[in-house]
């Protein structure tokens, strides 16, 4: 069971052991949704003390909800709002430790106060965000970080868009 509260070289070894089974959660005659769907499964259930993990989709100028595991969320998102638009529209990891300090924060959860966004992006193209909320302050290490964004670039890249 995954244990962010060890020592740094269990939590790296507990990620690699992550990273390893969303891989092979992967199946490549579906459509992205449903690996996707698998995906955030996986996160909510082995990552403690989160709140909610989803991702959300790029149509347009919008990000619009996908799979997620949590209470009820905001359905769209425009580029540049909030912290996932904002991840968008930089092209970059949002490492949020305190929400309410985060100006133009949409909270679809009341209960999160740190937030981590990583964009998803296949062959140069920005597809969407994954989103990450806890109920904790400064959730997020720099080890959290990392390791979510290399597996997010590791599941991203097998994945078909379709």
């Amino acid at each position: 069971m995954f244990t962010p509260t060890a020592v740094s070289s269990d939590v790296l070894s507990n990620y690699e052991q992550l990273r390893s089974q969303a891989i092979a959660l992967i199946e490549v005659d579906v459509p992205m949704v449903t690996n996707v769907a698998n995906l955030v499964a996986l996160l909510a259930y082995y990552v403690p003390d989160l709140n909610w993990v989803g991702v959300y989709f790029l149509e347009g100028d919008t990000l619009y909800l996908g799979p997620f595991q949590g209470l009820p969320a905001c359905t769209t998102i425009a580029i540049g709002k909030g912290v996932c638009g904002t991840a968008a529209a930089q092209q970059q990891t949002m490492n949020v430790k305190d929400v309410h300090q985060f100006e133009g924060h949409i909270a679809c959860d009341g209960a999160s106060n740190s937030e981590l966004v990583i964009p998803i992006i296949k062959d140069n193209e920005l597809l969407g965000v994954l989103d990450i909320d806890s109920p904790l302050l400064d959730r997020f290490q720099a080890m959290d970080q990392t390791q979510l964004e290399q597996l997010v670039k590791e599941f991203t890249s097998k994945l078909e868009k379709r």
